[in-house]
């Protein structure tokens, strides 16, 4: 895909019945993968472009309004480091990202669906956190952050219990990377909650 420079969208187009993307074809430039999972208005991934543009930088929403903005600011900022996915997140996980691929995955204030009834439709359960592991390459971070108290711990005991990843320090972004959701809750006097973890087992096969 020619960079976003050229005035040529940024969005890659998701096909279901087609397993796994080749993240090469998807940039005009080498360099490490990052995916932000759930960029919503895509101030953190603009930001983290701006600041690593060798970084290749992959964005993916469930929401189709929320993907076009960032587009037209890409293009506008003429950023070329940065592609978008208007997809689910565990469907893109697990259907479109290559394995072994991804150098760091952010997770920033996912839905955390509170009633258990709904606990199936996290991010942060059996099926996608395979995915998870399956992306990520040797030794890749995953970086999440959070302001509800009871999936953030939930989160904790779910990583501390699977023996292919381990925990380390949570990841403290600048003023500047901070998504609009944490300088929301920073500016009401509102706790938030961070963990990063790294890859440590044998990838998975999906």
């Amino acid at each position: 895909m020619p960079a976003a420079s050229e005035n040529v969208s940024a969005i890659l187009q998701f096909d279901s019945s087609v397993s796994h993307g080749q993240d090469d074809a998807w940039f005009s430039t080498s360099g490490a993968l990052e995916i932000d999972l759930g960029c919503g208005s895509g101030r953190f991934l603009l930001a983290r472009a701006a600041a690593f543009p060798s970084v290749k930088l992959l964005g993916i929403d469930r929401m189709q309004k929320r993907i076009r903005k960032i587009d037209r600011m890409v293009t506008r900022m003429g950023i070329a480091n940065i592609r978008l996915l208007h997809a689910e997140a565990t469907e893109a996980l697990r259907q479109f990202v290559p394995a072994s691929s991804t150098s760091v995955l952010y997770v920033f204030f996912p839905d955390p669906w509170p009633k258990r009834r709904h606990h199936r439709r996290r991010v942060f359960s059996g099926e996608p956190v395979d995915a998870i592991h399956r992306i990520l390459v040797p030794e890749g971070a995953l970086h999440i952050a959070t302001d509800h108290r009871d999936y953030f711990e939930f989160i904790v005991e779910l990583f501390r219990t699977d023996s292919r990843f381990c925990a380390v320090p949570a990841i403290e972004l600048p003023e500047e990377q901070k998504t609009d959701f944490e300088l929301d809750f920073l500016n009401q006097g509102l706790p938030v909650w961070r963990c990063s973890f790294l890859k440590t087992g044998p990838r998975i096969d999906m």
